[in-house]
């Protein structure tokens, strides 16, 4: 597994799982060996694939509109929170005005309406972007905004969250590649949904020296206590930063 989301509307916990080629779903207080309440796989979800060539790695949830949003290599794929078995998905986002390529993450804005989406470079130069749409995207739609440039200085996001309220989206960019030990442009990056063009961050997290971090990969936002909480890949650890700015 390479993402989970949980929906506090429903109590329900959502999980990609890339070697299944499938979507679950479980109860919220689910425990031992149970088994999902529904279950998104199948020829139709059109899922099946490599991870890098898109399939299921990661997700994101929308529980307002009852979506799932899966980020799969040159589109995104949206089915229902309620659906099971081997349903289609109700929309897809590609095409060449989309200019995604080599998308592996998302974050939903249901106050501003908006979906954000984290491209990642390639061995070849070219730049990593944030891409952000309307929520309710379908086909070869054009974004809304490209973030993307030497001063955003995006290269690979793995994770992302957004806090709606602001709506501020923080990623994460934990260096060129999966095989890097310790990358030393690895941070993590807020921007506003709103952004477009070559715009650096608005606040920026990075650094081993100042923040202890070394590879972060996953990133959650605790409203509650103002704090921005990281997961390391290399530190093997989760780390928790005050990030009152944000909030």
């Amino acid at each position: 597994m390479h993402d989970i989301r949980y929906d506090a509307v429903h109590d329900e916990i959502v999980v990609a799982n890339p070697f299944a080629q499938a979507i679950l779903i479980f109860r919220g207080g689910a425990s031992g060996e149970e088994a999902p309440i529904r279950t998104i796989q199948g020829p139709n979800t059109q899922l099946a694939g490599s991870t890098r060539q898109g399939g299921v790695e990661r997700l994101e949830i929308d529980p307002i509109h009852n979506e799932i949003f899966v980020p799969a290599g040159d589109k995104v794929l949206v089915y229902p929170l309620t659906g099971n078995g081997d349903v289609p998905p109700i929309r897809i986002i590609q095409g060449p005005d989309t200019k995604l390529n080599r998308v592996r993450s998302a974050a939903v804005d249901p106050v501003h309406n908006r979906i954000a989406l984290g491209t990642n470079t390639n061995y070849e130069g070219d730049l990593g972007a944030l891409l952000v749409f309307e929520r309710a995207a379908n086909g070869n739609a054009r974004p809304l905004g490209v973030i993307m440039g030497r001063k955003a200085g995006i290269i690979s996001i793995t994770q992302m969250q957004v806090y709606p309220p602001k709506g501020w989206i923080v990623a994460t960019m934990p260096g060129w590649s999966y095989d890097e030990t310790e990358p030393e442009n690895f941070f993590i990056g807020v921007w506003s949904i709103n952004d477009n063009g070559d715009v650096p961050p608005r606040w920026k997290l990075g650094g081993s020296s100042t923040s202890v971090m070394k590879k972060p990969r996953g990133v959650a936002l605790n409203p509650t206590h103002k704090e921005l909480i990281v997961a390391d890949m290399r530190l093997n650890a989760v780390l928790t930063f005050y990030f009152p700015e944000i909030f």
